[in-house]
Formats: C-alpha cells, sequence, structure tokens
C-alpha cells in the first residue's frame, strides 16, 4: 500500500465534540471534506493519520478510507472487501478484529456482516500466502471498521485501533471519571487556552487538570501511548514514527504555566489518584493540587476559570444530599466568586436548577449514554448593569 496516497480520513468523536473537533482538524492544517454528529471527513495520507492520531484531543478514532462501494447484499460485500490486497497490509501472522455498524434492510442479524469481511480478509491473505492470521474482539492490534448503510458501504482501516481518549495517564481512575477526550472538549468550550487561571473545585481523580495542563502547555495527548493500529500493519514506517515522535517531544517542554492551575477536592484518596496520574502525564509540576471542601479552594486575584463537574445522582450519591450540595455550589459561586467565570458539567438538570443561579450559555454533551449540559455563569458583584 503507498503511505503517500491521500484519501478520506474519517475522524470520529462523542456527542457534542464535533465543533471543537473541527477546529482542531483545521488548526493542524487539513480541509474539513465533510461532518457529521460522530465526526468529520478531511483528506490526507498514512503518515497523516500518525499526525492526526498523535495532535488530536477530542477525537476517538482516526479511519483510514480504504474502499467505498454499492452494496446491495452480503455477496456483493464479501466480494468487495476480497478484492483489496489484504495481504500487502495485515501479515498472514498477525491479528486483527473487524467492527462494524450496519444500517440496511439486506441484513437481519447485526455481526454477520463482521463475519462476511472477517472471511473475505482471511480468504484473500490464504489464497495469497498460504497462511492465515487469526482474528477476534480485541481492539489492541489491526482493527478494520465496516459501516454500511442502505446500499452503500465504506471499508477504513483504523489507524489509532483503541481509542485515542485512552491516553495511558490514568493509572488510577477512582470514582466515576471523566473520559479524557470528553474532559478537553469541557475545557475547550469554556475556552480555556493556558492563558487564563483555572480553579477545579471537586477535580476527582484529576482528568479536567490534567488535560487542562496538556492543553496549556500545548502537549501533544497521545505522547504516553505506544500502541496505535498503524503500528500493526505491514506497510507502517517505524522511522517516520519515530520523527513523529521526536517532534512532538519537543512540544511543551515548559517548566511552569505563566497561569495557575488549581485543583481541590474533600477526598484525600482523590487527590492521591490526581497526583499520580498527573505525575504519570508529566504535568504534576504545573497543577496546584490539595485537600478541601470545594468552598474553601483558593481563588485568583484576576479574573479565572472555575470550573465544577459534581455528582449526578445517577450512578453515586443521594438526590437528597446532592440537592444541598448543588445549592452549595450556588451559593459558593455567588458569594466567592464574583468577577470569575464558573462553569458547572452535570448530566441531572434537575439539580442544576438548585444552584439558583441564571445560565449565560449552556453546551451540550454526553458522559457515556448521560445527556449533559456544561453551565455558563457570569459572575458579577452585585447587580449586572446594562
Amino acid at each position: 500500500m503507498n503511505i503517500t496516497e491521500r484519501r478520506n480520513i474519517l475522524i470520529t468523536c462523542g456527542p457534542g465534540l464535533k465543533d471543537f473537533l473541527i477546529k482542531e482538524v483545521e488548526d493542524l492544517e487539513y480541509p474539513i471534506v465533510d461532518s457529521h454528529s460522530g465526526g468529520v471527513v478531511t483528506k490526507g495520507s498514512f503518515v497523516d493519520c500518525m499526525q492526526l492520531s498523535m495532535h488530536l484531543r477530542t477525537a476517538y478514532n482516526v479511519l483510514y478510507l480504504m474502499k467505498e462501494f454499492r452494496c446491495g447484499s452480503d455477496t456483493a460485500l464479501y466480494k468487495q472487501v476480497n478484492s483489496l490486497a489484504w495481504e500487502n497490509i495485515i501479515d498472514s501472522s498477525g491479528y486483527f478484529t473487524v467492527v462494524s455498524q450496519v444500517d440496511t434492510w439486506s441484513i437481519d442479524n447485526s455481526m454477520y456482516p463482521n463475519l462476511k469481511v472477517k472471511d473475505a480478509i482471511v480468504d484473500r491473505i490464504q489464497r495469497k500466502t498460504g497462511s492465515r492470521p487469526d482474528s477476534g474482539s480485541e481492539r489492541n492490534k489491526t482493527v478494520v471498521n465496516l459501516f454500511w448503510k442502505n446500499d452503500k458501504a465504506w471499508i477504513y482501516l483504523n489507524m489509532s485501533g483503541l481509542k485515542l481518549s485512552d491516553r495511558n495517564y490514568r493509572k488510577i481512575p477512582h470514582k466515576a471519571p471523566l473520559r479524557e477526550s470528553l474532559a478537553a472538549g469541557i475545557l475547550l468550550a469554556t475556552g480555556y487556552d493556558g492563558s487564563q487561571d483555572l480553579v477545579l473545585p471537586m477535580c476527582g481523580s484529576g482528568t479536567l487538570a490534567i488535560e487542562a495542563a496538556m492543553i496549556a502547555m500545548n502537549k501533544p495527548p497521545a505522547l504516553l501511548r505506544s500502541n496505535f493500529g498503524f503500528t500493526h500493519l505491514k506497510c507502517f514506517d517505524e522511522s517516520i514514527w519515530k520523527d513523529i515522535r521526536i517532534k512532538a517531544k519537543k512540544q511543551g517542554q515548559m517548566k511552569q504555566l505563566p497561569h495557575s492551575i488549581i485543583a481541590t477536592d474533600l477526598d484525600k484518596e482523590a487527590i492521591i489518584a490526581a497526583k499520580q496520574n498527573a505525575k504519570t502525564a508529566g504535568v504534576d509540576h504545573l497543577i496546584q493540587f490539595s485537600v478541601c471542601d470545594f468552598s474553601r479552594t483558593p481563588l485568583p486575584d484576576a479574573s479565572s476559570i472555575i470550573l465544577m463537574n459534581p455528582e449526578y445522582g445517577l450512578r453515586l450519591g443521594d438526590l437528597d444530599d446532592l440537592e444541598l450540595h448543588y445549592k452549595r455550589i450556588g451559593d459558593y459561586l455567588k458569594q466567592k466568586c464574583s468577577g470569575h467565570t464558573g462553569y458547572v458539567f452535570t448530566g441531572n438538570m434537575e439539580l442544576a436548577k438548585k444552584i439558583g443561579l441564571k445560565t449565560s450559555q449552556k453546551y451540550p454533551f454526553y458522559n457515556g449514554n448521560i445527556d449533559c449540559r456544561l453551565l455558563k455563569y457570569e459572575l458579577y458583584s452585585g447587580t449586572k448593569k446594562s
């Protein structure tokens, strides 16, 4: 396979992250060919897929288009997939998995297309080499993605393999942590870029603080990862990847930030986990961690972003206690945070009403399958003037 050939690249993301992903792709100087709620399409080479996998914060997977075709039956699917030169892509002694999203009238068993794609690939490699690779459900090696909608199908090589949100720094997740790509999206929604102070009461195991530090120092998010889907392909050029990693490591070599990242939690174990995770990420020296009730979190003198991620009452905590908790959040923001900009990320809008402050903006997100909102509060001292 020609690794310099430019093809469509589908970059997937979680609900609510598309606009932030578009900006990331454009900032990396790649064109936006198309977009939808689950991701964006750009254009580039195999090498560009490596670059995108290294630098994208809000993406899930980077998928390199192998073939797009009309497909009205399982027989047509097998024939089209089998026509590709898989013997030049997947080692006959290797391992791969097939992941599919299928919405077509011609198939009533959603797992059947996976089997047809797997058979088409294995049969082709065996016919060309005399041996066949293993296949299964693990996504930590080569991953092939099938999208089949009505009478049209797309086959992609999944260049990232495991989701890019798995940064590999969160060794101690603690309780109900945010996915890293979601945390990055939340921070980008607040406008955080390191040019202002950031305060994170109730920081939990530190995902928001760590992602913030990486954004502030412009540190590529995938530096800690060694395993990507593209590293298992026969066309993988290790020297090119090594050069990409060397250049990425030169970014973000900051001993201190011009503005503070303050992260607190009442749970001592959460702060222990957060400090260790930050150390693994190489940003512990940039974050001021401390154990205290959120209402006692130290605030900078200058106007800053205050971002809180309280429990939702869906998986953790007691609703009666949480109603009081959210009321205390409102009191804290109103009484102690005037002159700053407050944000609360929650998956429970009934509890959010207990904050008792008027939102200036609401950003929709999903945390897993939980419909969430990032609520923005302009915090003025006294009454806002016209």
